[in-house]
């Protein structure tokens, strides 16, 4: 039910319980000989108006029904015990008790025949105000905890997507700093060859030369501008002269490091890198790392199988982990899935992980190849 819906049936039923409490006061009266049945029913239907009318529920309601509880007596006593409850519920209950003591306290000197303080009505008019107050101060601490553990979902939501959209744009910079790397390398090399050839132009023919020129000028031109739209994504201590490494690593080396620090790795590679993409390569290179670094916080001292098959027309990568041991000395942001997913996703593919069966954990992704890719690692 929304909380549009509640609201309305909070209201249908307040107003089902105004009226039964303008009818008991127009029978009560009737009960008692009914001298006063116009005067009774006109008030009571003034208090209930006030009483359903929003903006006259403070203070309007509160003196309206004390002043006519204080007169009436017995006749309104419903009626003082729906203030009463709205007071202790909007955190008013001093005042609530102030309305409860000044309507009791003036009845004394009221309308007789209705008095509250007859011997048969003297249960009722303590009890019910008291119960009145109490329910109020219940219902009232109980709704604004529920406002609180609503607000704090919310908060805790919207935080949780904010950190997993600083994720996937974190993962993003990073895929751009490493095209910008492997990228500004290559063309390195371009602009460096063709420099070679065309120091010996005196043996070319002068189209070869020209085109050479040509060649040189874009790449090195092509060099700049990916610099300087790439380039403020690296890490903030870089700058955009400064030196380019290539960032491509194997699988390999990253089992070797991990076994090196005591972590049981079984590698299995099908195919060679080269056949895949190196956006491809560099996706499963961050995979594994996500994999082994996920098994030593969370299942310290357990085998990682890893399989990746860099074959077209798709590179699969696959690591399992039986359960094992977590470890306490690690912190982690919680939010390396999501990178991975986002950068699986930006290359048309998909990453599945989750439990494998008897407390294992599988990571694998399937990459598709780009059309054009032979199973040399060549384009058409």
């Amino acid at each position: 039910m929304s909380s549009r819906e509640s609201r309305r049936w909070a209201a249908y039923a307040r107003g089902a319980l105004v009226a039964l409490c303008v009818l008991a006061a127009v029978l009560n009266d009737a009960a008692h000989q009914g001298r006063y049945l116009a005067a009774v029913t006109a008030t009571a239907l003034v208090c209930g108006a006030a009483l359903l009318v929003p903006r006259l529920r403070w203070p309007v309601a509160p003196v309206l029904v004390t002043v006519a509880t204080a007169w009436w007596g017995s006749l309104l006593l419903p009626m003082l015990a729906v203030v009463l409850y709205d007071l202790a519920v909007n955190r008013r209950a001093r005042i609530a008790v102030g309305c409860a003591v000044a309507a009791l306290g003036a009845n004394l000197f009221s309308y007789r025949a209705t008095s509250l303080w007859t011997g048969q009505a003297y249960a009722s008019t303590v009890f019910l105000p008291v119960l009145a107050v109490l329910v109020g101060l219940w219902l009232g601490s109980r709704r604004r905890l529920l406002q609180a553990l609503a607000a704090d979902v919310d908060h805790l939501r919207i935080e949780a997507q904010l950190r997993e959209e600083a994720a996937r744009i974190a993962e993003r910079s990073r895929i751009a700093a490493e095209m910008h790397d492997v990228l500004a390398h290559r063309l390195s090399l371009i602009a460096l060859h063709t420099g070679v050839l065309a120091t010996k132009s005196d043996t070319l023919p002068a189209p070869v030369t020209e085109r050479l020129a040509l060649l040189r000028t874009t790449s090195v031109e092509a060099l700049t501008d990916l610099r300087d739209v790439l380039g403020v994504l690296r890490d903030h201590d870089a700058t955009p002269t400064s030196a380019l490494t290539p960032m491509m690593r194997e699988v390999g080396e990253l089992a070797d490091e991990a076994r090196a620090a005591g972590q049981h790795i079984e590698l299995t590679t099908d195919g060679l890198p080269e056949q895949a993409p190196t956006t491809h390569r560099l996706a499963v290179y961050r995979i594994v790392q996500e994999a082994l670094t996920n098994a030593r916080k969370h299942a310290d001292g357990a085998p990682v199988t890893v399989r990746i098959d860099y074959r077209p027309p798709a590179t699969l990568v696959e690591a399992t982990n039986p359960p094992g041991a977590p470890r306490t000395d690690t912190v982690g942001s919680g939010y390396g899935l999501v990178g991975l997913r986002e950068r699986v996703t930006a290359l048309g593919g998909h990453l599945n992980s989750g439990p494998a069966g008897a407390g294992a954990w599988r990571l694998a992704a399937r990459i598709p190849h780009p059309a054009g890719i032979e199973q040399n690692g060549t384009r058409t």
